[in-house]
Protein backbone atom coordinates (compact mmCIF):
# COMPACT_ATOMS: atom_id res chain seq x y z
CA UNK A 1 0.00 0.00 0.00
CA UNK A 2 1.35 3.33 -0.75
CA UNK A 3 2.52 5.53 2.44
CA UNK A 4 -0.21 7.88 3.45
CA UNK A 5 0.37 12.13 3.00
CA UNK A 6 -0.28 12.31 6.60
CA UNK A 7 1.30 10.42 9.34
CA UNK A 8 -0.85 11.74 12.35
CA UNK A 9 1.13 11.03 15.75
CA UNK A 10 0.20 10.48 18.74
CA UNK A 11 1.55 9.29 22.71
CA UNK A 12 -0.46 8.00 25.17
CA UNK A 13 -0.27 7.29 28.75
CA UNK A 14 -2.95 6.70 31.44
CA UNK A 15 -4.95 8.60 29.55
CA UNK A 16 -8.05 6.39 29.62
CA UNK A 17 -10.86 9.18 30.26
CA UNK A 18 -9.99 11.51 26.99
CA UNK A 19 -7.76 8.99 24.33
CA UNK A 20 -11.34 7.52 23.05
CA UNK A 21 -12.63 10.93 22.06
CA UNK A 22 -9.12 12.32 20.73
CA UNK A 23 -8.81 8.98 18.37
CA UNK A 24 -12.39 9.90 16.99
CA UNK A 25 -11.65 13.22 16.48
CA UNK A 26 -8.97 11.95 14.22
CA UNK A 27 -10.89 9.66 12.02
CA UNK A 28 -13.60 11.42 11.73
CA UNK A 29 -10.90 13.85 9.95
CA UNK A 30 -12.84 15.44 5.88
CA UNK A 31 -9.47 14.76 4.95
CA UNK A 32 -9.03 10.79 4.46
CA UNK A 33 -5.20 10.65 3.24
CA UNK A 34 -3.67 9.76 6.83
CA UNK A 35 -2.09 7.17 9.14
CA UNK A 36 -2.87 7.26 13.17
CA UNK A 37 0.33 6.08 14.65
CA UNK A 38 -0.25 5.93 18.60
CA UNK A 39 2.58 4.41 20.65
CA UNK A 40 1.59 3.59 24.09
CA UNK A 41 4.69 4.35 26.76
CA UNK A 42 3.40 2.48 29.63
CA UNK A 43 -0.51 3.08 30.47
CA UNK A 44 -1.31 1.11 33.49
CA UNK A 45 -4.69 1.91 32.77
CA UNK A 46 -7.50 0.83 30.01
CA UNK A 47 -5.70 2.96 27.95
CA UNK A 48 -4.12 0.47 25.43
CA UNK A 49 -7.43 -1.97 25.49
CA UNK A 50 -9.39 1.67 24.48
CA UNK A 51 -6.53 2.12 21.63
CA UNK A 52 -6.82 -1.92 20.65
CA UNK A 53 -10.57 -1.62 20.15
CA UNK A 54 -10.62 1.44 17.74
CA UNK A 55 -7.76 -0.01 15.69
CA UNK A 56 -9.95 -2.98 15.13
CA UNK A 57 -12.36 -1.50 13.08
CA UNK A 58 -10.05 1.19 11.57
CA UNK A 59 -6.70 -0.11 9.51
CA UNK A 60 -5.51 3.23 9.79
CA UNK A 61 -4.81 3.04 13.10
CA UNK A 62 -1.40 1.29 13.96
CA UNK A 63 -0.46 0.75 17.64
CA UNK A 64 3.14 0.61 19.41
CA UNK A 65 3.32 0.01 22.69
CA UNK A 66 6.62 0.56 24.49
CA UNK A 67 8.60 0.44 27.89
CA UNK A 68 7.97 3.21 30.09
CA UNK A 69 9.85 6.06 29.05
CA UNK A 70 10.52 9.97 28.81
CA UNK A 71 7.92 11.93 27.00
CA UNK A 72 10.24 13.38 24.18
CA UNK A 73 11.46 9.88 24.02
CA UNK A 74 7.80 8.62 23.14
CA UNK A 75 7.46 11.47 20.71
CA UNK A 76 10.27 10.83 18.71
CA UNK A 77 9.31 6.67 18.72
CA UNK A 78 5.58 8.14 17.23
CA UNK A 79 7.01 10.42 14.57
CA UNK A 80 10.18 8.22 13.37
CA UNK A 81 7.53 5.96 12.79
CA UNK A 82 5.73 7.89 10.31
CA UNK A 83 5.84 7.24 6.88
CA UNK A 84 3.65 10.40 5.73
CA UNK A 85 5.17 13.45 3.94
CA UNK A 86 3.61 15.43 6.64
CA UNK A 87 3.74 14.75 10.40
CA UNK A 88 0.62 16.12 12.30
CA UNK A 89 0.67 16.01 16.03
CA UNK A 90 -1.77 14.98 18.38
CA UNK A 91 -2.10 14.73 21.72
CA UNK A 92 -4.26 12.06 23.46
CA UNK A 93 -6.38 14.62 25.69
CA UNK A 94 -7.65 17.15 23.13
CA UNK A 95 -10.22 16.92 20.43
CA UNK A 96 -9.29 18.24 16.74
CA UNK A 97 -11.54 20.49 14.39
CA UNK A 98 -12.97 18.06 11.71
CA UNK A 99 -11.33 20.06 8.66
CA UNK A 100 -7.92 20.67 11.03
CA UNK A 101 -5.88 18.40 8.20
CA UNK A 102 -7.44 19.98 5.23
CA UNK A 103 -6.85 22.85 6.03
CA UNK A 104 -3.78 22.93 6.97
CA UNK A 105 -2.30 20.08 4.26
CA UNK A 106 -3.80 22.88 1.65
CA UNK A 107 -1.72 25.70 3.08
CA UNK A 108 1.36 23.64 3.20
CA UNK A 109 0.97 22.45 -0.19
CA UNK A 110 -0.16 26.12 -1.62
CA UNK A 111 3.04 27.79 0.47
CA UNK A 112 6.05 25.34 0.09
CA UNK A 113 8.49 27.46 1.45
CA UNK A 114 6.71 26.90 5.34
CA UNK A 115 7.80 23.82 6.95
CA UNK A 116 6.08 23.89 9.97
CA UNK A 117 2.30 25.34 10.48
CA UNK A 118 -0.12 25.80 13.92
CA UNK A 119 -3.33 26.95 14.62
CA UNK A 120 -5.16 28.78 17.48
CA UNK A 121 -7.09 26.69 20.02
CA UNK A 122 -10.28 26.20 21.86
CA UNK A 123 -9.25 25.76 24.94
CA UNK A 124 -11.85 23.53 27.01
CA UNK A 125 -12.59 22.75 30.43
CA UNK A 126 -12.11 18.74 31.74
CA UNK A 127 -15.87 17.89 30.21
CA UNK A 128 -14.37 19.33 27.21
CA UNK A 129 -16.59 22.80 26.88
CA UNK A 130 -15.57 25.64 25.51
CA UNK A 131 -13.85 28.46 27.60
CA UNK A 132 -12.19 30.78 25.75
CA UNK A 133 -9.57 31.15 22.36
CA UNK A 134 -5.66 31.01 22.33
CA UNK A 135 -4.60 32.46 19.64
CA UNK A 136 -0.50 32.44 18.52
CA UNK A 137 1.29 34.46 16.12
CA UNK A 138 0.64 33.88 12.66
CA UNK A 139 3.64 34.61 10.46
CA UNK A 140 7.73 33.35 10.55
CA UNK A 141 8.65 36.90 11.29
CA UNK A 142 6.43 37.49 14.42
CA UNK A 143 6.67 33.52 15.67
CA UNK A 144 10.86 34.42 15.72
CA UNK A 145 10.16 37.52 17.87
CA UNK A 146 7.92 36.22 20.08
CA UNK A 147 9.92 32.73 20.70
CA UNK A 148 12.15 34.54 22.86
CA UNK A 149 9.94 35.09 25.62
CA UNK A 150 6.89 32.33 24.60
CA UNK A 151 6.51 28.79 23.03
CA UNK A 152 4.70 30.72 20.50
CA UNK A 153 3.37 27.37 18.81
CA UNK A 154 0.98 25.16 20.53
CA UNK A 155 1.92 21.46 19.81
CA UNK A 156 -0.83 19.47 19.27
CA UNK A 157 -1.67 22.16 16.82
CA UNK A 158 1.31 21.52 14.62
CA UNK A 159 1.94 19.90 11.59
CA UNK A 160 5.29 19.55 9.87
CA UNK A 161 7.17 18.67 6.84
CA UNK A 162 8.79 15.30 7.22
CA UNK A 163 12.18 16.22 6.92
CA UNK A 164 12.44 18.69 9.62
CA UNK A 165 12.84 16.32 12.32
CA UNK A 166 15.88 14.91 10.01
CA UNK A 167 17.69 17.73 9.94
CA UNK A 168 16.73 19.06 14.04
CA UNK A 169 16.91 15.15 15.42
CA UNK A 170 14.01 15.20 17.16
CA UNK A 171 13.27 15.87 20.54
CA UNK A 172 15.86 16.18 23.00
CA UNK A 173 15.77 13.71 25.96
CA UNK A 174 16.94 16.02 28.64
CA UNK A 175 13.92 18.54 28.37
CA UNK A 176 11.16 16.19 29.51
CA UNK A 177 8.52 19.43 29.88
CA UNK A 178 9.22 21.53 27.72
CA UNK A 179 10.28 19.55 24.79
CA UNK A 180 8.12 21.38 22.37
CA UNK A 181 9.84 25.31 22.95
CA UNK A 182 12.97 23.46 22.99
CA UNK A 183 12.40 21.91 19.04
CA UNK A 184 10.84 24.34 17.87
CA UNK A 185 13.71 26.73 19.01
CA UNK A 186 15.93 24.33 16.80
CA UNK A 187 13.65 24.06 13.77
CA UNK A 188 13.52 28.43 14.10
CA UNK A 189 17.20 28.38 13.21
CA UNK A 190 16.88 25.97 9.68
CA UNK A 191 12.83 26.42 8.43
CA UNK A 192 10.35 29.04 8.03
CA UNK A 193 7.11 28.42 10.11
CA UNK A 194 3.74 29.62 10.43
CA UNK A 195 -0.10 29.65 12.50
CA UNK A 196 -3.01 29.66 10.78
CA UNK A 197 -5.55 32.17 12.81
CA UNK A 198 -8.30 29.97 13.29
CA UNK A 199 -8.60 26.94 15.79
CA UNK A 200 -7.45 23.61 14.46
CA UNK A 201 -8.09 21.87 18.16
CA UNK A 202 -10.14 21.70 21.00
CA UNK A 203 -7.42 22.02 24.01
CA UNK A 204 -8.48 20.66 27.21
CA UNK A 205 -7.74 21.96 30.22
CA UNK A 206 -8.06 19.67 33.28
CA UNK A 207 -5.79 19.67 36.78
CA UNK A 208 -3.89 16.00 35.42
CA UNK A 209 -1.96 17.84 33.05
CA UNK A 210 2.16 17.70 33.24
CA UNK A 211 2.30 21.17 33.02
CA UNK A 212 0.07 22.02 36.01
CA UNK A 213 1.51 18.96 38.31
CA UNK A 214 5.01 19.83 37.50
CA UNK A 215 4.83 23.41 36.20
CA UNK A 216 8.47 24.51 38.49
CA UNK A 217 9.85 21.30 36.34
CA UNK A 218 8.95 22.97 33.00
CA UNK A 219 10.04 26.45 34.01
CA UNK A 220 13.21 25.39 34.43
CA UNK A 221 12.98 23.27 30.97
CA UNK A 222 12.25 26.33 29.36
CA UNK A 223 14.51 28.63 31.01
CA UNK A 224 17.35 26.37 29.58
CA UNK A 225 16.24 25.70 26.21
CA UNK A 226 16.15 29.80 25.76
CA UNK A 227 20.18 29.94 27.13
CA UNK A 228 20.85 26.78 24.95
CA UNK A 229 19.30 28.77 21.74
CA UNK A 230 21.30 31.99 22.71
CA UNK A 231 24.68 30.31 22.77
CA UNK A 232 23.45 28.85 19.48
CA UNK A 233 22.92 32.51 18.31
CA UNK A 234 26.41 33.91 19.43
CA UNK A 235 27.76 31.31 17.12
CA UNK A 236 28.73 28.60 20.34
CA UNK A 237 28.31 25.00 20.77
CA UNK A 238 24.99 23.49 22.17
CA UNK A 239 26.04 22.95 25.68
CA UNK A 240 22.90 20.52 26.32
CA UNK A 241 23.44 18.04 23.87
CA UNK A 242 24.99 15.45 26.07
CA UNK A 243 22.46 16.19 28.90
CA UNK A 244 20.13 13.88 30.42
CA UNK A 245 18.08 16.15 32.95
CA UNK A 246 17.78 19.38 33.14
CA UNK A 247 18.60 20.83 37.05
CA UNK A 248 19.35 24.10 39.18
CA UNK A 249 23.20 23.08 38.45
CA UNK A 250 22.82 23.23 34.03
CA UNK A 251 20.74 26.03 34.97
CA UNK A 252 23.17 28.04 36.97
CA UNK A 253 26.12 26.93 34.38
CA UNK A 254 24.30 28.56 31.35
CA UNK A 255 23.76 31.79 33.14
CA UNK A 256 20.51 31.90 34.65
CA UNK A 257 20.07 33.38 37.68
CA UNK A 258 17.51 32.81 40.14
CA UNK A 259 15.57 36.19 40.11
CA UNK A 260 15.29 35.58 36.48
CA UNK A 261 13.93 32.09 37.02
CA UNK A 262 11.89 33.22 39.66
CA UNK A 263 10.32 36.03 37.52
CA UNK A 264 9.41 32.87 34.74
CA UNK A 265 7.71 30.48 37.57
CA UNK A 266 5.46 33.73 38.66
CA UNK A 267 4.34 34.30 35.09
CA UNK A 268 3.87 30.34 34.68
CA UNK A 269 1.92 29.88 38.16
CA UNK A 270 -0.23 33.19 37.03
CA UNK A 271 -1.01 32.12 33.49
CA UNK A 272 -2.25 28.93 34.58
CA UNK A 273 -4.30 30.31 37.18
CA UNK A 274 -6.19 32.56 34.76
CA UNK A 275 -6.57 29.93 32.47
CA UNK A 276 -7.40 27.37 34.99
CA UNK A 277 -9.95 29.61 36.51
CA UNK A 278 -11.30 30.60 32.79
CA UNK A 279 -12.01 26.72 32.98
CA UNK A 280 -13.67 26.58 36.07
CA UNK A 281 -11.11 24.41 37.85
CA UNK A 282 -11.70 25.51 40.86
CA UNK A 283 -9.41 23.01 42.90
CA UNK A 284 -6.39 23.39 40.39
CA UNK A 285 -6.55 26.93 41.03
CA UNK A 286 -6.17 26.79 44.87
CA UNK A 287 -3.10 24.04 44.37
CA UNK A 288 -1.64 26.83 42.12
CA UNK A 289 -2.13 29.88 44.86
CA UNK A 290 -0.04 28.14 47.46
CA UNK A 291 2.16 27.06 45.19
CA UNK A 292 2.71 30.29 43.71
CA UNK A 293 3.26 31.80 47.69
CA UNK A 294 6.17 29.36 48.13
CA UNK A 295 8.31 31.15 45.72
CA UNK A 296 10.74 33.72 47.11
CA UNK A 297 9.80 37.41 46.69
CA UNK A 298 11.79 39.02 44.45
CA UNK A 299 11.01 42.22 42.66
CA UNK A 300 9.33 40.18 39.91
CA UNK A 301 7.40 38.19 42.52
CA UNK A 302 5.55 41.52 44.44
CA UNK A 303 3.09 41.34 47.47
CA UNK A 304 0.24 42.79 44.83
CA UNK A 305 1.03 39.49 42.73
CA UNK A 306 0.75 37.30 46.59
CA UNK A 307 -2.19 39.61 47.66
CA UNK A 308 -4.29 39.16 44.73
CA UNK A 309 -3.94 35.03 44.42
CA UNK A 310 -4.78 35.15 48.23
CA UNK A 311 -8.11 37.21 47.58
CA UNK A 312 -8.62 34.80 43.88
CA UNK A 313 -8.62 31.97 46.75
CA UNK A 314 -10.93 33.86 48.77
CA UNK A 315 -13.60 34.24 46.51
CA UNK A 316 -13.11 30.42 45.47
CA UNK A 317 -13.90 29.29 49.06
CA UNK A 318 -16.81 31.92 49.07
CA UNK A 319 -18.04 30.93 46.23
CA UNK A 320 -17.60 27.27 47.82
CA UNK A 321 -19.69 28.67 50.91
CA UNK A 322 -15.98 27.59 53.01
CA UNK A 323 -16.71 30.56 54.87
CA UNK A 324 -13.55 30.19 57.77
CA UNK A 325 -11.34 29.32 54.43
CA UNK A 326 -12.49 32.67 52.90
CA UNK A 327 -12.19 34.75 55.70
CA UNK A 328 -8.57 33.37 56.33
CA UNK A 329 -7.32 33.59 52.66
CA UNK A 330 -8.50 37.26 53.30
CA UNK A 331 -6.53 38.27 56.16
CA UNK A 332 -3.86 36.66 54.33
CA UNK A 333 -4.35 38.77 52.14
CA UNK A 334 -3.86 42.39 54.45
CA UNK A 335 -0.94 40.31 56.48
CA UNK A 336 1.06 40.65 52.70
CA UNK A 337 -0.43 43.84 51.77
CA UNK A 338 -1.79 46.11 54.13
CA UNK A 339 -3.43 48.54 51.42
CA UNK A 340 -5.78 45.67 50.25
CA UNK A 341 -8.20 46.68 53.33
CA UNK A 342 -8.83 49.34 51.28
CA UNK A 343 -10.73 47.91 48.52
CA UNK A 344 -14.07 46.96 50.25
CA UNK A 345 -14.00 50.85 51.10
CA UNK A 346 -12.29 52.37 47.77
CA UNK A 347 -15.59 50.63 46.52
CA UNK A 348 -18.19 51.30 48.59
CA UNK A 349 -17.29 55.12 48.22
CA UNK A 350 -17.27 54.64 44.24
CA UNK A 351 -20.39 52.98 44.18
CA UNK A 352 -22.41 56.22 46.82
CA UNK A 353 -20.79 58.74 44.23
CA UNK A 354 -22.61 56.67 41.41
CA UNK A 355 -25.50 57.23 43.07
CA UNK A 356 -25.19 60.50 43.75
CA UNK A 357 -23.97 61.47 39.95
CA UNK A 358 -27.61 59.70 38.89
CA UNK A 359 -29.63 61.24 41.70
CA UNK A 360 -28.39 65.02 40.78
CA UNK A 361 -28.72 63.76 36.90
CA UNK A 362 -32.18 62.74 37.61
CA UNK A 363 -32.84 66.43 39.35
CA UNK A 364 -31.86 68.29 36.68
CA UNK A 365 -33.52 66.03 33.73
CA UNK A 366 -36.65 66.70 36.32
CA UNK A 367 -36.09 70.34 36.53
Amino acid sequence: MDSPLVSVTMVVRNMERYVGEAIESVLNQTFRGFELIIVDFGSTDRSKSIISRCSASDSRIKLHAIPPCSLPEARNASCFLAGGRYIALMDADDVAFPNRLERQVAYLEHYPEIALLGGAIECTNSCGLPRFTRNFPLTDAEIRAALSHETALHQTTVIMRREVLDVVKGYRRAFTLAEDYDLWLRIAEHFRMANLADPVVYYRIHPEQVSVRKLREEVMCWMAARAAALVRAGGGVDPLWQIDEITPEVLAFLGVKQVALTQALTKAYCDWMNAMLQASNDEAVLRLIEDLLELPRSASFSSTIASNACLTAARIYYKRRAFLASISSTARAIRIRPVVVGRPIKNLLDHARSVLAEGRAGDGAAS
